[in-house]
């Protein structure tokens, strides 16, 4: 079965729910899907802890929302891909959110005479499809970091087209990382 829309997660303002019991007896959820986020750092990892990258551009969200892991690790790929094309190897991509939250679905019917049979139960706790990130306001989804202004325009360039893949309004922020002594 297909995805739901993401609309029916993104701005939905749920209890943050990760609980999964030792007992397996005892667990509503039986079993927790796995994480489709496959790196969570990419590209030149020594040397942004060196502080080689003058420029770091911070994706920040600007509400509060939900987003699905797949939404994340299409982000990552499309600035992973497109930023070793156009800026090269020197780059380094971070992503800074995890998705903890899990999404149950309360599977209903459809087709043709479906609306005889559907009166399930109202608020039904539903089998476990996926898993979210749950963002709140000011919080860094994403980090790039570059080394010359040219590699800095097409990495915001980069990041303005990712706005379709996400669910909240989010806005880019030049960083200055810290000085070495």
């Amino acid at each position: 079965m297909a995805l739901r829309k993401g609309s029916a997660y993104s701005k939905r303002y749920a209890r943050p729910y990760t609980r999964v019991s030792k007992k397996r007896a005892k667990s509503y959820i039986k079993a927790v899907p796995n994480s489709r986020i496959v790196k969570f750092k990419m590209g030149d990892q020594k040397g942004f802890e060196a502080g080689e990258y003058p420029v770091q551009l911070h994706m920040i969200s600007q509400e509060t929302c939900q987003i699905r892991d797949n939404s994340i690790e299409a982000i990552r790929q499309y600035l992973n891909r497109f930023l070793q094309i156009k800026v090269g190897k020197e780059f380094y991509l971070e992503v800074k959110i995890f998705p903890h939250h899990i999404l149950r679905e309360n599977k209903m019917l459809t087709g043709a005479g479906a609306d005889r049979m559907q009166t399930g139960m109202s608020r039904a706790f539903g089998k476990t499809m996926g898993r979210a990130a749950m963002v709140k306001p000011n919080q860094t989804l994403y980090i790039i970091g570059v080394k010359t202004p040219k590699a800095e325009a097409m990495a915001r360039k980069l990041i303005r087209s990712t706005k379709a893949r996400i669910t909240c309004r989010t806005s880019i922020t030049n960083v200055m990382p810290p000085m070495k002594a």
